[in-house]
């Protein structure tokens, strides 16, 4: 986009900064004549331009004009409330121009202005792409709003009864906005967008974003969403963040309180969110970057227990703390909180060490000085505090605490936004933010070669994007190994490199030797960072090695007791070994934290349907939901649909399978498609499933094609084809699966795709070998339980053949 009468000679490129945006669109401008378009784009400038809004911008300088050939972009840069009036105004003046139809999108995000070909400033940044997407969701007279700017706007009173809940839709490289209609009067279309009415590919927002695939496992469907270390990349859940925290052991509260406070060691703490103090509310990124920064420093130091930023962050800023409390949750006897306040090019960080015992302050200290001095105030805070505590440290770790991350505030700044989204993990977005990310950090180590720990950050989002399967291709690992290479040269021997190249020898190449090395030598200058217990169990677990896995992953609880991911990981562990008792209890932590949590109930109910074949607790569960909060629905919608299909009602699978919306389905490492689903439900039902499955198999071709070598995409595949009966080619892709993707290679993994030849046999009608490998597939551990194999229609073919019936007995609870 280019702004009008700028030339690049005369102003300078910007930096990033955050502009309110409202994007304009003529529909049917293409159906036009060309002298037709003409005229309509004139009498659309000045009807624009006549706006009080765009006059009084343009006055006072904030106003920036770009053109978009069917239309044109407004960037505000005073108040969340400009874009949003102005739509109305320019919707009041169509009133009396019926023949011009627009659609408009609202957003408030960053941009930056960069040179192009053409010598002129051009608008760039994820704002404007937001935005843009926003507006492509509308139709003829509707102003759209991101979520982020219904929520600026919804702070002031006059605005909330203008403002309507669309829920989330999902638009292009699979990113799901959060949509708000905004209309009042004759102003706006208060009807529902097209876009998202279709097949219902919306859904009201949840307050919790991803589902436990340990629930129900199989179809394990899920949310794609698992960023640490995740549940695909586990070959394992997509699940809700679980509290944690508590001792395994069920304890009265005063022996819990006693025992807890007991244990804590006295130089252990926690660095809590600061409060952003700035008028700007997007420096609240800043002021979670020198939170992060401080935490990271002391994170180095072996004589001190520092808690992980996944659970700290969960105890928001600008709200009353009960920091007795936060220390027994997160076994700290210490805590620091404070504030950041930046003022143009001044900064003032204020921050206070707390003994969470006395609930006494035993340091302060204030900084007021230029915003280039932040990253030594962070040194000197980390200094300050190891010193009160009486902190050992080495010549090592105190140059490391030193060392600025980078010496550009901007590439900060980018890099703390960035960061923020990889730590969003589990969510129905997740594909999206790690496409953001690596685009934010490209711009930080693009502004500085020499920002490491901007490199390392790419890294993780490369391999994520890869691991995951969001882009199982060479091109995005060599983009990954280019991040760790970058990393390497500039500090070789740091445990973040070490940290990072583990991560790439795991998730791009299944090296568990290798990573496990890499993680020995990380672990000595990253003493705190719970990352390489996690990883380091998750490995384990790959590997068959249950018990090592399950200590590993404690431990990595111990440094980040809140931290959701891990305890879901211990429940998975429990589950596909069949121990049901231990599964339970770790589910119980989880509820003892967050009671209301629907995720971790229907995880529970799950655990009758898998280890009895009992549907009813489940079923009760969901109905439960669905009553008292139809908002979480899509979020146990995978649960509803294996009860659906347990209980053979395919108007509830129907239904849940709908409540997905384009949610992508997956079973564990396997992705699987809406299509195949549906083949299944009328292959139970005795319908024609032919369509379904042909549908299926045209999109399940192309990615199978993107990643000819990936198990997980030619099981699929071969189910698909087994339904088409095309048996020669569904047995051919299912033993190539089984070959891809050993159990030897993935103790996780490996026996599902010995459980997709199984049933791809099954319903090929090769009952032998079906029966061969299902026994095979269902020793510990297992993704196969009981309750699947007793309930669920995939297995259909085999009943009644007394092998199989055998198999269903040895899984019976004795």
């Amino acid at each position: 986009m280019n702004t009008q009468n700028t030339s690049a000679g005369t102003t300078p490129d910007l930096p990033l900064e955050i502009a309110h945006l409202l994007l304009i669109d003529v529909v049917g401008y293409s159906k036009l004549l060309v002298n037709e378009q003409i005229e309509l784009l004139q009498e659309l400038n000045q009807i624009v331009r006549n706006t009080e809004c765009f006059r009084s911008a343009e006055a006072s300088g904030g106003l920036i004009r770009v053109p978009t050939g069917d239309g044109m972009a407004l960037l505000f840069f005073r108040s969340p409330e400009e874009p949003a009036q102005c739509a109305l105004e320019i919707s009041q003046a169509l009133k009396d121009h019926p023949h011009i139809e627009l659609r408009m999108g609202v957003h408030s995000g960053p941009v930056n202005q960069v040179t192009d070909v053409n010598d002129r400033t051009n608008i760039a940044g994820a704002g404007i792409n937001v935005a843009q997407r926003v507006m492509d969701c509308g139709d003829a007279g509707h102003i759209l709003l991101s979520k982020h700017l219904a929520d600026d706007l919804a702070e002031y009173r006059h605005w909330r009864p203008y403002l309507h809940d669309l829920g989330e839709c999902e638009v292009k490289y699979g990113l799901r906005l959060h949509l708000f209609n905004l209309y009042r009067d004759n102003l706006g279309n208060p009807h529902v967008p097209q876009k998202l009415k279709r097949g219902r590919r919306w859904k009201q927002a949840s307050g919790a974003a991803v589902r436990p695939l340990s629930v129900t496992r199989w179809p394990k469907f899920a949310l794609i969403a698992a960023l640490f270390v995740s549940a695909i990349a586990l070959a394992i859940s997509f699940s809700i963040f679980f509290r944690r925290g508590l001792p395994k052991i069920a304890q009265t509260p005063s022996e819990g309180v006693a025992a807890a406070v007991a244990s804590i060691p006295e130089k252990s703490i926690a660095i809590l969110p600061f409060d952003n103090l700035s008028e700007a509310k997007e420096n609240a990124y800043f002021a979670d970057g020198v939170q992060d920064e401080i935490l990271t420093d002391l994170a180095k130091i072996a004589d001190l227990k520092i808690i992980s930023r996944v659970s700290v962050m969960q105890y928001k800023s600008g709200v009353a703390r009960n920091l007795r409390e936060i220390g027994q949750q997160l076994g700290v006897a210490n805590v620091v909180e404070g504030s950041v306040q930046r003022s143009g090019n001044r900064v003032r960080v204020n921050a206070q060490l707390v003994n969470t015992r006395t609930d006494r302050q035993t340091w302060g200290q204030t900084y007021d000085r230029d915003l280039a001095d932040v990253f030594a105030i962070q040194s000197e805070i980390a200094k300050a505090i190891a010193e009160q505590l009486q902190a050992k440290l080495s010549p090592r770790e105190e140059n490391a605490i030193e060392r600025a991350p980078t010496g550009d505030v901007t590439a900060f700044d980018l890099y703390t936004r960035a960061k923020t989204l990889l730590l969003i993990g589990l969510s129905s977005a997740m594909k999206a933010n790690l496409l953001q990310a690596a685009d934010l950090l490209n711009q930080a180590v693009a502004r500085d070669p020499s920002f490491f720990r901007a490199y390392c950050q790419l890294a993780y989002a490369h391999d994520a994007l890869y691991f995951l399967g969001f882009d199982h291709t060479a091109a995005r690992l060599a983009l990954a190994e280019a991040a760790v290479q970058a990393a390497t040269r500039l500090r070789p021997d740091a445990g973040e490199t070490h940290l990072s190249r583990a991560q790439n020898l795991y998730w791009g190449y299944l090296d568990y030797d290798g990573a496990l090395a890499e993680l020995g030598v990380a672990r000595q200058t990253l003493p705190n960072d719970s990352r390489v217990f996690e990883l380091k169990g998750l490995i384990q677990r790959r590997r068959g090695r249950w018990e090592e896995s399950t200590q590993n992953l404690e431990r990595a609880i111990d440094l980040d007791p809140r931290n959701f991911f891990t305890l879901q990981q211990i429940a998975i562990s429990y589950g596909v070994l069949r121990r049901y008792d231990e599964e339970t209890s770790v589910l119980d932590r989880a509820l003892t934290i967050q009671p209301n949590d629907v995720d971790t109930k229907v995880a529970l109910a799950s655990i009758e349907f898998h280890s009895k074949a009992n549907s009813r607790p489940l079923h009760q569960t969901i109905d439960s939901v669905r009553t008292t909060n139809p908002a979480a629905v899509p979020s146990i919608a995978d649960a509803w649909l294996s009860c659906a299909l347990a209980e053979r009602d395919a108007v509830a699978a129907k239904n849940a399978l709908n409540a997905f919306g384009e949610i992508p389905l997956t079973d564990y490492a396997v992705h699987l498609s809406r299509p195949l689903i549906e083949g299944v439900i009328a292959r139970m039902t005795k319908g024609k499933a032919r369509a379904a499955f042909t549908a299926a198999r045209a999109e399940q071709e192309k990615a199978v094609q993107a990643q000819p070598n990936y198990g997980p995409a030619l099981c699929a595949l071969g189910l698909i084809d087994a339904g088409l009966g095309r048996k020669e080619e569904a047995l051919r892709e299912g033993r190539r699966a089984v070959e891809l993707l050993p159990v030897e290679k993935d103790a996780i993994n490996g026996p599902l795709m010995i459980e997709y030849l199984a049933m791809i046999a099954a319903w090929v009608g090769d009952k032998n070998l079906a029966c061969e490998q299902l026994a095979i597939a269902i020793r510990p551990a297992s993704t196969v339980s009981y309750g699947q194999l007793k309930l669920l229609p995939f297995w259909d073919p085999l009943r009644g053949d007394p092998r199989f019936e055998k198999i269903v007995a040895s899984l019976a609870p004795k």
